[in-house]
């Protein structure tokens, strides 16, 4: 297994560790650990691609968990602050449909052999998500600077999304 892989293989680890820091105040600085561990996880996201490309070890198995990886993390983020009451649960499920819609586009189109880049849209909203989400964890609160992120988040996802369905759509259709 390469090292991008890997790294997509401790994200998904990180996951539940994230959870558990997030929800439950066990230790001292569990919301810090929760935002280290977010960020990392994060971070390990822009790691393993920029590793896989410029060492030539992209792999089908890289290519299906990694974005997966990263929905799971964003889906876990969105639905840990809804919990809290951070977010507003309507925003969670937008969110969460978006990213589940482009993840059956890209199952569609692996069935028929092609990998769908992610475009500029969606590389903005994925930066955003990160701001979104990680200012939401350092208040831990409802505020007005979380809801600003928050509806920058949901726009850009939204039209990410709408841009990602409408440049693949034939992957869509019946066949």
């Amino acid at each position: 297994m390469n090292t991008p892989n890997k790294l997509t293989l401790l994200r998904v680890i990180m996951i539940p560790l994230f959870i558990v820091f997030f929800l439950y105040d066990f230790v001292p600085y569990s919301n810090i650990i929760a935002i280290v561990l977010f960020a990392a996880a994060f971070f390990t996201d822009w790691l393993d691609g920029r590793l896989a490309r410029k060492n030539n070890q992209v792999t089908n198995f890289g290519k299906i968990m990694d974005p997966l990886a990263d929905k799971v993390l964003v889906s876990a983020a969105m639905v840990c602050l809804t919990w809290t009451k951070i977010v507003n649960p309507w925003i969670t499920i937008v969110i969460l449909a978006r990213e589940f819609t482009v993840s059956g586009i890209r199952i569609a189109a692996a069935a028929e052999g092609n990998v769908v880049a992610a475009s500029i849209w969606g590389k903005l909203k994925t930066s955003w998500q990160f701001i979104a989400i990680t200012t939401a964890l350092i208040f831990m609160q409802k505020v007005l600077i979380v809801d600003i992120c928050m509806w920058i988040n949901l726009i850009l996802t939204l039209f990410s999304g709408v841009d990602y369905v409408v440049k693949n759509k034939k992957y869509l259709s019946y066949k």
